[in-house]
């Protein structure tokens, strides 16, 4: 492995701490760059970095690669740089990248057709010479990184390409997450080697999903948010899109004197406020509820949620890891008393669910039944920061399916008992201190069968104004 430019890195990063030594230092890598990012890593145990790994070139040893690179010797010289690997090796997928250069208003269509006569000299550009002394050190890289994997400490978020033709880097992440001790998987399906050069692709969204952006030592979900760009807003409502025309949400809200009127005029457009409601079944209303007020009014709502959301061991346990990355973009935080004590002293505006999984998760024949504490906790809180409270309540979802299997139904399968135990581990259970059916707050699957969708209506009742009764 190139000694000196591990050296050359790690003085970069070693600098960087030393100007910000209570921030963490980014230090993304694709390919043999991920190989470099993990052996300063592991140089440097006592420096706060977050490693982000594109497509790993860790992997290499079993890669196709390999085979390429003693391909190379018995390619004569001029034809090297025209095998399609090799040529994807050395400058990607033009197809997938950017559709637009940024500033330059051109087409891609257009940069393209000027490139394509320049490719006949990139022989001349790129001697066989430089791509073997490429493949060697990528070589050398692996090597020497997989035998230091122990050493790495590092927050480490791994993104891997299920179309990289050069690396098995889809296998090459799940080996990196039972490797590393602190290790999240983000896979994207359609993405090729250089996915950093694809259009679609954007490395920012990527770490905030994973919950892996902090300004600090510590995560604080709350002060570690950053706004929605538009493309993130976009994402969000592309999302929803099919059940936004399916059910064609319809907002009312109330007005200090008691009237309804269709729209959000009835909400205050200055925080603290906190939102309280009924948790509809599989939480479908939320993705509806929160893009709406955000485009109506441009009201930030940011929700407590529950804990599982945001725990790395859970992300094994669902089909697709980024399942609740939006979640995490769009602002929820795990439900506690100190992020909630977070965000209503930042003026945000809040969503609670006090009946939280129980009522999202709810059984058969519980439709639009409340499960909620007896002493409601949150109005001392609010109380506190002088919020208003506003009830709020959403009809219809429940009417646009059907439960088939429900929890007291998963629980007589064989074996769910050991998939129970994983899904609600001890660090994971809410409200253990309660009694009743407030206190089952276990998360599970369950199975639904569709029917013809109902119209959502969102309702927001009165605002409860609690400022002045601070000391009460």
């Amino acid at each position: 492995m190139n000694a000196g430019l591990v050296e050359h890195v790690e003085r970069t990063v070693k600098s960087e701490s030393s100007r910000a030594p209570d921030r963490p230092v980014y230090l993304v890598g694709e390919s043999v760059g991920a190989c470099i990012a993990l052996a300063v890593a592991a140089r440097n145990r006592d420096v706060d970095l977050v490693l982000v790994l594109v497509n790993p070139g860790t992997s290499f040893h079993r890669s196709q690669l390999q085979s390429l690179s003693a391909l190379l010797d018995l390619v004569p010289d001029p034809f090297h740089s025209s095998t399609p690997r090799l040529l994807n090796f050395l400058t990607g997928n033009f197809m997938k990248m950017s559709s637009r250069f940024d500033g330059a208003g051109q087409a891609l269509s257009e940069v393209a057709s000027g490139l394509l006569p320049s490719l006949m000299y990139l022989a001349d550009i790129l001697p066989k010479e430089s791509i073997v002394w490429k493949m060697k050190m990528l070589r050398t890289a692996s090597s020497f990184v997989n035998s230091r994997l122990h050493a790495v400490k590092a927050q480490t978020l791994v993104v891997a390409s299920g179309n990289d033709e050069l690396l098995p880097s889809r296998e090459e992440a799940e080996r990196l997450r039972d490797t590393l001790k602190k290790c999240r998987v983000r896979h994207f399906r359609d993405n090729g080697h250089k996915i950093l050069l694809e259009d679609g692709f954007d490395l920012v969204t990527t770490i905030k999903g994973a919950g892996d952006y902090r300004r600090s030592r510590q995560t604080d979900y709350v002060l570690d948010f950053l706004p929605l760009s538009d493309d993130e807003l976009e994402k969000a409502i592309d999302r929803d899109r099919l059940l936004t025309f399916a059910t064609d949400p319809v907002m009312l809200s109330t007005l200090p004197d008691g009237k309804i009127v269709r729209g959000l005029a009835g909400l205050p457009r200055e925080g603290p406020v906190l939102l309280v409601g009924y948790h509809m079944l599989m939480g479908f209303e939320l993705g509806p509820l929160v893009t709406g007020v955000l485009r109506s009014t441009g009201i930030h709502i940011r929700g407590l949620a529950h804990p599982f959301m945001f725990n790395e061991s859970s992300e094994q346990l669902i089909p697709d890891s980024s399942n609740y990355d939006l979640h995490r973009i769009m602002g929820a935080v795990p439900v506690t008393a100190v992020n909630f004590y977070k965000l209503l002293s930042e003026k945000q505006f809040v969503l609670l669910y006090p009946g939280g999984a129980r009522e999202a998760l709810h059984r058969k024949g519980e439709e639009y039944r409340l499960f909620w504490p007896e002493q409601s906790e949150f109005v001392r809180m609010a109380s506190r920061f002088g919020a208003t409270i506003i009830p709020f309540g959403v009809v219809g979802e429940d009417d646009i399916c059907d439960l088939l299997l429900d929890y007291n139904d998963l629980k007589k399968l064989p074996f769910y008992d050991i998939l129970d135990k994983k899904l609600n581990e001890e660090g994971l259970k809410l409200r253990t201190d309660s009694t009743g059916e407030i206190k089952n707050q276990d998360m599970h699957p369950v199975v639904l069968t569709p029917k013809m969708p109902g119209r959502f209506y969102f309702i927001f009742g009165e605002p409860i104004e609690t400022k002045g009764n601070q000391l009460h």
